[in-house]
């Protein structure tokens, strides 16, 4: 994140994002300066609690998401899941899965505008080190969810 912070620093002429902003912190405790701030929110290939959280539409993480992003913002997840990574309390993403998550997002205000297997196009257009690593859409399957934020979510 440091390096990436670094070269969004740039001048806009040598590629610099002025308006990027990188933050650590977890995204059910975002700090309230960002509240409503967001036009655009990524996730890539998350793990853990934050995986854990995305993929049981945990109330405290899409409501963190859903503060820091306007009304209309679009909200990007890419992830990966295999029974092979042994996440006690995640499930495989099938497109029963994101049905099931379509809906219980909506409730905090997230509409899903698109949600299939990701494809290498849409790897490749991510500059995932990660994704390269995991092999996501070769050897391992990769789903693209797309939402936007509605306007009644956070007012």
């Amino acid at each position: 994140m440091a390096e990436t912070s670094r070269r969004a620093a740039r001048s806009v002429r040598r590629g610099g994002m002025p308006n990027a902003l990188f933050v650590v912190a977890a995204a059910e405790a975002l700090p309230a300066e960002l509240a409503g701030v967001g036009t655009a929110l990524t996730v890539q290939f998350p793990w853990g609690s934050l995986l854990r959280g995305l993929l049981g539409a945990d109330t405290a993480i899409l409501g963190g998401i859903v503060r820091v992003c306007r009304p209309g913002a679009r909200v990007s997840l890419l992830l990966s899941v295999t029974e092979r990574d042994h996440v006690a309390g995640v499930p495989l993403l099938t497109a029963h899965t994101v049905e099931r998550l379509a809906s219980a997002y909506a409730a905090r205000g997230l509409l899903l505008c698109e949600g299939r297997p990701a494809t290498p196009a849409d790897l490749a257009a991510s500059h995932s080190s990660w994704a390269r690593r995991l092999g996501a859409g070769g050897r391992r399957p990769a789903w693209l969810l797309r939402f936007r934020v509605c306007a009644a979510a956070n007012g």
